[in-house]
């Protein structure tokens, strides 16, 4: 048995999804006739409280086209140094809508009305015009740490004093709502383009969502199909989206307990250094000068355990609807028996 931590994107369909997908009527998606495909955008947008949706491939082709449909050539966005549409996305930002980054540093990767008014450029020729605030929510740099609704609240009536536009990577927003248990439908009235991920935590095979105001949905219709994002009888993917959030939302918590579990046995091992706070499904752990991430995975890898090195001394691991109880004990058992030389 492998278990495999690197992300909670390497789940697969439950054969119950798998049954609601090869039983979904479909149609050809780009006449707008895929009606699974319709009803999996309504119902998102309707989650969300906001006015229209558009089914993607992924959630970094969601955020790309967020962000285009909310700028011009030669704009600039303000977001978290970490950002996943800065850090992530293959400069795509830059290759796909021309615009700049203003990059700040934020408490554990959320940003500050403060922040925000200091990075917001002069009306002048020589700077780009500051045109969107982008959140992320949770935050995967920063081990799934999440906004509160009151402070996105906050900073979007800021953002929109300032004639700011809204945008919110919400791959993994059901982590923070679960922890939160705050209301999907609040976040409409804050953003102008939310992009959220069915394949991370949810458990899709494949699928993310950008929902916008209707002002926004032609031009996101349209990029979708210049970044080549057009489908077919996207239908039978649609289904395991719709499944996915009548039936995988509430279970997150399940996933948070035990990524929390891992945190707090980590914490006691002589080999890591420190831990970030555990706030949802991410654990990320620095690990002691004397032991490379490289060394650490081999190890576990003895072990059929798989994670991710994270950066030069760091390591993540990520807990899912495929990681179970008994999966949990092995983990921690085999941590707290690792020996390094």
């Amino acid at each position: 048995m492998t278990i495999d931590l690197r992300s909670d994107t390497v789940t697969k369909p439950t054969p119950a999804m798998k049954e609601a997908m090869f039983l979904a009527p479909v149609g050809d998606d780009v006449f707008g006739e895929d009606p699974t495909v319709n009803k999996l955008e309504e119902k998102c947008a309707a989650l969300l409280g906001m006015d229209a949706a558009v089914y993607c491939p992924s959630g970094t082709m969601t955020n790309q086209i967020g962000i285009n449909v909310l700028t011009h050539p030669y704009d600039e966005v303000i977001c978290y140094k970490g950002a996943h549409i800065y850090k992530y996305e293959g400069g795509g930002l830059m290759g796909n809508s021309h615009v700049s980054v203003k990059l700040v540093a934020g408490d554990r990767g959320r940003i500050s009305v403060n922040e925000i008014a200091a990075n917001i450029n002069n009306d002048d020729q020589h700077y780009p015009r500051t045109a969107v605030v982008a959140l992320e929510n949770t935050i995967v740099r920063e081990a799934g740490s999440f906004y509160a609704l009151k402070d996105i609240e906050k900073i979007s009536g800021f953002a929109r004093s300032k004639n700011l536009h809204m945008h919110l990577d919400g791959a993994r927003l059901f982590n923070a709502l679960v922890a939160t248990g705050e209301n999907a439908g609040d976040y409409g009235k804050y953003f102008d383009t939310i992009s959220i991920c069915l394949s991370k935590g949810l458990g899709a095979p494949v699928g993310s969502v950008l929902v916008c105001k209707k002002e926004f949905a032609k031009k996101a219709r349209r990029m979708r199909k210049v970044f080549g994002g057009a489908w077919r009888q996207a239908g039978f993917l649609a289904a395991a989206g719709i499944y996915a959030l009548d039936n995988h939302v509430n279970r997150l918590k399940e996933d948070h307990t035990r990524a929390k579990a891992i945190g707090k046995s980590l914490q006691q091992l002589s080999f890591v250094k420190s831990v970030m706070p555990v706030d949802t499904n991410i654990v990320i752990f620095e690990l002691e000068s004397s032991v490379s991430p490289a060394v650490f995975l081999e190890k576990i890898g003895e072990h059929q355990i798989k994670a991710l090195a994270f950066s030069a001394n760091e390591v993540r691991m990520v807990t899912h609807l495929d990681f179970d109880d008994a999966m949990l004990q092995k983990t921690i058992t085999t941590l707290n028996q690792l020996r390094f030389l």
